[in-house]
């Protein structure tokens, strides 16, 4: 059996970093490392440090825009399809160098480098992958088929990408939530009550997700500067496209606040201050920091996707579905808010059974090494 762990992925990446914290924790008799091409670059902050175990192929970051844009995303991957000969045969002679590895790979691109390259591996891929890219592109849907038909398993964090996956590669994959650090929520609401400043008036609407098109930001401005009371709009995200800001900085107003990509004892604190969380994108597949502002108490409002339908009662609880063709959504949620404000957030069994990021790897875990 295999002693070692190789997440194959961008070391920029939240959610497989987040996989490598889980598994250095509750693996302690396996080596768990990261093996990747991206470390930061494109404004994104380096979010490893000296303890972890990295491994690199060739670093792209040097390569890549300073910023991010629409012009740097296609850039970046038309960069990381040039080099991929090069990436496959690094990534053959770290295999030699540590035989019997399993490997992790944590997004289409790794999937397919991970097959090309001959190793033994589980694949992650992310929503737009499955959901989105095959469908715009006849190349990335073969693309997509190829690093899909070779994974040992594949796991996915939502119905609707068990089918999609499905649909494109006639491989059943496994449904298996990437999980949020309750723990680490639970330690920053216990250090409030400890400080004695439990907070005890939320206000203001705070937007979690990506500053992009998909996500609709230009919807909530326009809306929320259509109302009489202009309700104050913080907004961090951990990616941006330049050009879309751009477009939106006409709408935003002088009270707002603009903070970017935040650390994650900063996030929970806006979590827990705010009085209504957004997340409206055109597309969704399973999203942890909608889940996350669940479990530091937050309602949210969202528009309809088929991954509310699979959340236990306690967290359908906080979550408000909005009617974008309705003038009048972003008030009547800020309404519903208010009186889901009075209650407290208790995670059910189920709830913590599903959305803890380590219970999550625990089944992983079993995939792994099975």
């Amino acid at each position: 059996m295999s002693n070692k762990l190789v997440f194959l992925c961008g070391a920029r990446d939240f959610h497989a970093m987040d996989w490598y914290k889980s598994s250095k924790e509750l693996m302690l008799d396996k080596e768990c490392c990261v093996l990747t091409d991206l470390i930061a670059g494109e404004g994104f902050k380096k979010i490893i440090n000296d303890k972890d175990k990295v491994y690199k192929l060739l670093i792209l970051d040097r390569f890549l825009f300073q910023n991010q844009s629409s012009l740097g995303d296609k850039w970046r991957n038309l960069l990381k399809l040039l080099v991929l000969p090069l990436q496959v045969i690094l990534l053959k002679r770290f295999a030699k160098k540590h035989p019997n590895a399993i490997y992790h790979a944590h997004s289409m691109y790794y999937l397919v480098l991970a097959r090309a390259a001959k190793v033994s591996y589980i694949g992650t891929p992310q929503g737009s992958d499955i959901l989105v890219k095959p469908y715009r592109s006849k190349f990335y849907k073969h693309f997509t088929v190829y690093g899909l038909k070779m994974a040992k398993h594949i796991t996915v964090d939502s119905k609707k990408m068990q089918e999609g996956v499905f649909n494109l590669s006639k491989k059943n994959a496994y449904i298996i939530q990437n999980g949020i650090d309750v723990s680490s929520i639970k330690k920053f609401q216990k250090s409030l009550n400890i400080l004695n400043q439990k907070i005890s008036h939320r206000s203001g609407i705070l937007s979690i997700r990506g500053f992009t098109e998909l996500y609709r930001i230009k919807e909530v401005l326009q809306v929320r500067n259509q109302t009489e009371s202009n309700y104050c709009i913080t907004f961090i995200y951990p990616f941006y496209e330049s050009l879309y800001k751009t477009e939106c900085n006409s709408l935003i107003q002088a009270n707002d606040l603009d903070l970017g990509r935040v650390d994650r004892i900063k996030m929970y604190e806006l979590l827990s201050e705010c009085e209504l969380v957004m997340s409206i994108p055109s597309s969704d597949s399973s999203p942890r920091s909608v889940y996350e502002a669940i479990f530091c108490g937050s309602p949210v409002a969202i528009s309809y996707n088929s991954y509310y339908d699979s959340l236990p009662e306690c967290m359908k609880s906080r979550i408000i579905i909005v009617n974008l063709s309705d003038n009048n959504w972003l008030i009547d949620a800020i309404n519903k808010a208010k009186e889901i404000n009075k209650t407290p957030f208790i995670p059910s069994r189920t709830a913590l059974e599903l959305f803890d990021q380590k219970e999550s790897f625990k089944k992983l875990q079993k995939l792994l090494f099975q």
